[in-house]
C-alpha cells in the first residue's frame, strides 16, 4: 500500500487542488473556507496525486467527508482507502461521532469502508451549514444525490 504523505492545503496549494478536483469531477464549493479541512498528497515531482478532507457540523458531532480523490495513475494498492481512512480518523480525532458523504458513483468503495445508504434529508439536517449541503439545496441538486453514513469510533 502506498504511503501517504498528506499535508494540509495552503493558499499556495489551492490552484493545484482546484484543478485536481475539477479533473476528478468533485465539488469545488468552499475549498477556501478554513472550516473545510483538506489534505493533499504529492508525488516526487510535486504533482497532486491524492486528496482527502471533511467539514464538521457546527456542533462537531458530524463530519461531511469530501474531496477524496486519487489520480488515475495512482489507483492501485488501496491508496484511495488509505486517504479515506485518514479523513475518517482525523474527523473522529476532532470529535465527530458520525461520518456522512454524497456519492453517486462510488457507493461500493464507500460500503467497503463501512458506509451504508442514508437519507439525504437526514444528512442535510445533520450538516445544514456545510458548503455541499447549501450548494446542493440552492441548486436543487440535493434530490439527485445519494447519501451515505457510518458511525465513527469514539
Amino acid at each position: 500500500m502506498k504511503a501517504v504523505r498528506t499535508q494540509v492545503v495552503t493558499a499556495e496549494d489551492r490552484a493545484a487542488l482546484t484543478q485536481f478536483l475539477k479533473d476528478a469531477d468533485l465539488t469545488l464549493s468552499g475549498l477556501d473556507d478554513p472550516g473545510v479541512l483538506v489534505w493533499i498528497d504529492r508525488d516526487d515531482s510535486g504533482a497532486v496525486i491524492g486528496s482527502t478532507g471533511f467539514e464538521l457540523s457546527t456542533d462537531r458531532d458530524h463530519a461531511l467527508i469530501r474531496s477524496v480523490a486519487v489520480h488515475p495513475d495512482a489507483r492501485r494498492g488501496g491508496y484511495g482507502t488509505t486517504l479515506a481512512r485518514f479523513a475518517l480518523d482525523e474527523a473522529a480525532r476532532q470529535g465527530a461521532r458520525s461520518a456522512w458523504l454524497f456519492s453517486r458513483r462510488s457507493g461500493p468503495f464507500w460500503q467497503r469502508l463501512g458506509f451504508q445508504p442514508a437519507d439525504r434529508q437526514a444528512l442535510a439536517a445533520a450538516l445544514p451549514h456545510t458548503h455541499q449541503v447549501r450548494l446542493f439545496t440552492q441548486t436543487g441538486q440535493l434530490h439527485q444525490e445519494l447519501a451515505w453514513s457510518r458511525p465513527l469510533p469514539t
